[in-house]
């Protein structure tokens, strides 16, 4: 196919050109009716092509035209068979996914540190989740990927599984063996999906680990605005083989996706594709070198790791994202929390993500060299051992005391309940500090990296009242509880059956 055109965008431009008198929404009538200053700021052209579908203009659920063109060409670039377009994200994604691949009650094998989206595809799936531990890195405060030993071992144990669902790369870049995970899955004939959010550039460099799709995955996701241009919210769904009956997977799309999508936010996938398709390899060459340097230039800073090869080939560790620079930060005496406060409020450097011990700052092909050097000054100024105490950190002088080897990450919790169960379980507040024993009925997830620490249906143990205390101390926002202050917490009432048919039993 011709991998210069945007036939979706180009749709758009001609339905502008064309110089059409709207009677259709939306009701800003192409910003004529927009509010004037918010008009001014965005532009006319962008207000131009929000439209809606229409002759001329195809439809996202039922593409016959420009959006079915637009799909097919992103299908070829990231060698999948068919690829689909989204709008909620890789969020949407996975919740597609997982409806399309197993029905309530399945057993579906599942990374503990996966995105807080895959359990609200669990609970509306009524997918029975299969928990697999990560291989953890206790120095560096996180978990990694699932090793195919892991997988091979869980499916040993669940005959019954239904699906496995994978996490490559992680928040922090570390790539899992996805070819050895194909192979093992495949093997037993079940299907594998990959939660593929962070990787949308890798099949386009050699230099990146390997793709998902050309690992052989069935399905994967890739957050298309999250490394490459794309508008926020944007997304794309790759499906190969004869694994996953594709009349289901695009009933489930048709279910979840707005039957009124923003039209630009369309395009920008068309064109993020025509962008990576014929410049992609050049774009990526310049940004590898430029994290690459920037991670040996911050690597020289007393006090401050930045992980990079070194890496490869330890557990959990099978390749990792060069364009993603973890700085870590405990050495310093800082938490990730306060660094990150630092950094932007002192420097005007806003780092990605931030937990305990560190940052991640994203690399892509719209980081200029003027932004590494400021994001070395700000590091470089954080270390200077005559620094004073900051009064931009927001949890203060106690908590850059903290003992980093005093502080691991909870074990997983006993599953009492299935998710989607205990989710829609009759539920009551109570002392969060006080609940251990009880089964939690929301999702509590550091944000980012959005990770839930415990999720409905699991039994809230002591240890996993101690961590999220010490995160909350730290100055982590938490996603999820009712309670954004995490005094009290939604758990089950005592009556409600538990995952055996029984009563849970009283809190120890």
């Amino acid at each position: 196919m011709d991998q210069t055109r945007a036939p979706y965008f180009q749709a758009l431009l001609d339905y502008v050109d064309a110089g059409v008198i709207p009677f259709h929404t939306p009701g800003h009538k192409q910003g004529i009716g927009m509010d004037q200053a918010f008009r001014e700021f965005v532009g006319d052209n962008i207000a131009s092509i929000d439209l809606t579908p229409m002759p001329g203009i195809d439809d996202l659920l039922q593409p016959t035209d420009s959006i079915l063109e637009a799909q097919q060409l992103a299908a070829e670039a990231y060698g999948a068979q068919r690829t689909y377009f989204l709008i909620n994200g890789s969020t949407s994604g996975n919740q597609c996914m997982m409806m399309a691949a197993a029905n309530p009650g399945d057993l579906v094998a599942v990374p503990r540190n996966s995105h807080k989206s895959l359990l609200g595809s669990l609970v509306m799936s009524g997918a029975r989740p299969v928990y697999m531990q990560p291989d953890v890195d206790e120095s560096l405060h996180m978990d990694h990927t699932v090793s195919p030993q892991t997988v091979q071992r869980t499916l040993d144990e669940h005959p019954g599984l239904k699906a496995v669902y994978i996490v490559s790369p992680t928040y922090y870049g570390i790539a899992a063996d996805l070819e050895s995970l194909v192979r093992i899955v495949h093997e037993r004939d079940k299907i594998l999906m990959v939660d593929e959010a962070w990787g949308p550039h890798f099949h386009f460099h050699p230099d990146l680990p390997l793709s998902a799709t050309a690992a052989g995955a069935d399905m994967c996701i890739n957050s298309t605005h999250k490394m490459l241009s794309s508008f926020s919210q944007t997304a794309m769904l790759h499906q190969q083989g004869d694994r996953v009956r594709v009349d289901r997977l695009e009933a489930v799309l048709k279910l979840f996706l707005s039957t009124s999508p923003n039209l630009p936010m369309v395009a920008s996938l068309d064109v993020a594709r025509r962008q990576m398709a014929t410049e992609g390899p050049a774009l990526l060459s310049r940004t590898i070198d430029l994290a690459n340097e920037t991670r040996r230039r911050l690597n020289q800073i007393p006090g401050v790791y930045c992980f990079g090869e070194e890496l490869q080939g330890t557990n959990g560790v099978f390749d990792l994202d060069p364009t993603k620079i973890t700085i870590t930060v405990k050495d310093l005496g800082y938490t990730g929390y306060e660094a990150s406060e630092i950094l932007r409020r002192r420097y005007n450097v806003q780092v990605e993500l931030a937990d305990l011990f560190n940052v991640v700052a994203l690399f892509t092909i719209g980081t200029s060299q003027e932004a590494a050097e400021r994001l070395i000054l700000g590091v470089s100024e954080l270390a200077r051992e005559d620094r004073a105490v900051d009064i931009f950190s927001p949890s203060g002088v106690l908590q850059r005391r903290l003992k980093t080897g005093t502080y691991k990450l909870p074990k997983t919790p006993p599953m009492r309940m299935l998710p989607r169960d205990a989710f829609l379980a009759d539920t009551e507040p109570v002392r969060f500090k006080s609940s251990k024993g009880r089964i939690c009925a929301e999702v509590i997830t550091p944000y980012p990296p959005g990770i839930p620490v415990i999720s409905p249906g699991e039994e809230i143990t002591k240890e996993i009242i101690d961590y999220l205390d010490l995160e909350i101390k730290a100055g982590v926002r938490m996603q999820g509880p009712f309670d954004k202050d995490l005094k009290m917490i939604r758990v089950v009432k005592e009556k409600t059956p538990s995952l055996s048919g029984e009563a849970p039993a009283a809190p120890a």
